[in-house]
């Protein structure tokens, strides 16, 4: 996430990824404030086992798109609000990324931290039976952890 005031927001999606049995972490690391902790992080995400990124900003929202600069990995954007009413602005931000940089964004604010662990757990199930039978329980129970 881009700031320290997003936690309360991005913690719902680490409840939900926690509840899905997906390992997970948060970071705080700005786009903008801390430019190369970000690129260190995404370049050796892979490495370290990492199968997703979710990154999270308001305002600019420039964050998701330079993780999908520095990865292969899938990388979700959450926009948050900050700057124009609603958080139109890093919806815009994140969602119109250039041909060949795809993110794939979410709803802005709780939902889309809970839909960005729900669609993580989606491209994990293709590969993980005990992720895949966590989202059949999460269907069966109307989609609500």
């Amino acid at each position: 996430m881009g700031s320290k005031t997003d936690e309360s927001i991005m913690q719902e999606c680490s409840n939900w990824l926690n509840w899905f049995q997906i390992e997970n972490d948060m970071v705080v690391a700005s786009a903008h404030r801390n430019p190369d902790k970000v690129r260190e992080l995404i370049i050796t995400a892979k490495d370290k086992g990492y199968g997703a990124v979710v990154a999270a900003a308001g305002m600019a929202a420039a964050l998701p798109g330079v993780c999908a600069a520095y990865t292969s990995l899938p990388v979700l954007g959450v926009p948050l609000e900050g700057g124009l009413p609603g958080g139109i602005d890093a919806l815009y931000s994140i969602v119109q990324m250039p041909a060949g940089l795809p993110v794939g964004t979410l709803a802005i604010g709780k939902a889309g931290a809970r839909n960005a662990a729900v669609l993580a757990a989606r491209i994990f199930a293709l590969s993980d039976t005990k992720v895949a039978k966590r989202l059949e329980e999460f269907k069966a129970n109307d989609y609500r952890i």
